[in-house]
């Protein structure tokens, strides 16, 4: 009987030592599993960062490209417009002067209605004159031809405007040239 316990023991050690080596290899595939999943794990992550930021570029590439189309649009017309800017300096100085000569009125009506359509058509492009006369200089916007001296206007303010300025939307196209107090 002492045979067979210890050869039930013997046998005993001998499955416990197998279970623990099958234990100690399933524990190494699952560290290798571990390491794997960790491995995979860190690659995912990368890819989804690369894959956020090409849709961050992507996106604000998208907007970049709206802007300069929209931008483009605005000053599309802008060669046009400076090349009319002559006509309508024209055409008020002749309204100025039509008070000191004895005109046809029917004539003098052409002529403002002529020079009214120009402006609203100028204007809905997005034109705006440049208002300079009792403002302080300002050389983005103003070119001094000339300076003189006055009582009336204090130093540094436009005393008259020589050629009317004009802004297409926020940009200068014309810089008002104008006689600057001193």
């Amino acid at each position: 009987m002492v045979n067979e316990s210890e050869d039930i023991l013997d046998n005993m050690a001998s499955g416990t030592e197998s279970l623990i080596d099958d234990f100690v290899a399933d524990n190494d595939q699952v560290v290798d599993v571990a390491e794997l999943l960790e491995e995979l794990q860190k690659s995912n992550d990368q890819n989804l960062d690369m894959a956020q930021r090409a849709q961050a570029e992507l996106a604000n590439y998208r907007k970049r490209v709206d802007d300069e189309r929209l931008t483009q649009q605005q000053y599309a017309n802008s060669r046009l417009i400076i090349r009319l800017l002559p006509i309508v300096d024209e055409l008020e100085m002749a309204l100025e002067h039509s008070g000191d000569m004895e005109i046809n009125t029917s004539w003098l009506d052409g002529i403002k209605l002529i020079h009214r359509k120009v402006i609203q058509m100028l204007e809905a492009e997005g034109l705006h004159k440049i208002d300079a006369i009792g403002q302080a200089f300002d050389p983005l916007q103003h070119e001094a031809v000339s300076t003189d001296d006055s009582n009336e206007v204090a130093t540094g303010y436009i005393l008259e405007v020589l050629r009317n300025g004009y802004k297409l939307h926020d940009r200068i196209i014309q810089p008002a040239q104008v006689v600057v107090a001193r």
